[in-house]
């Protein structure tokens, strides 16, 4: 779990191994429009993300290692979810379920 703004920036920067079915989730102060990037990130992720009521509003698939793209949340969220690239895929997850944390 990200919570911090250190933690939040960090990710999962430098991880080389993401056990399956693992991942980290962010949350943050406020709802807003949120931005990710993929720099010092040596594994492919799934990046989704989640507003205040919990639904999906973006999810950015198999993003690429270490790409200084920045995959955004379109919408305001207040928490991101990082898994394995194809996590959402295998497990069919779309934008506009619901999540339960």
């Amino acid at each position: 779990m990200a919570d911090e703004p250190k933690e939040r920036n960090e990710g999962l920067m430098n991880v080389n191994y993401l056990p399956p079915d693992n991942g980290m989730l962010f949350l943050f102060d406020q709802q807003q429009e949120l931005s990710f990037w993929m720099a010092n990130t040596p594994l492919s992720l799934d990046i989704i993300f989640v507003n205040a009521d919990k639904e999906i509003v973006r999810i950015h698939r198999s993003t690429q290692p270490y790409s200084e793209q920045n995959f955004t949340s379109g919408e305001p969220a207040l928490y991101a979810v990082e898994t394995n690239g194809g996590f959402s895929v295998s497990h069919d997850i779309q934008e506009g379920m619901k999540v339960v944390f």
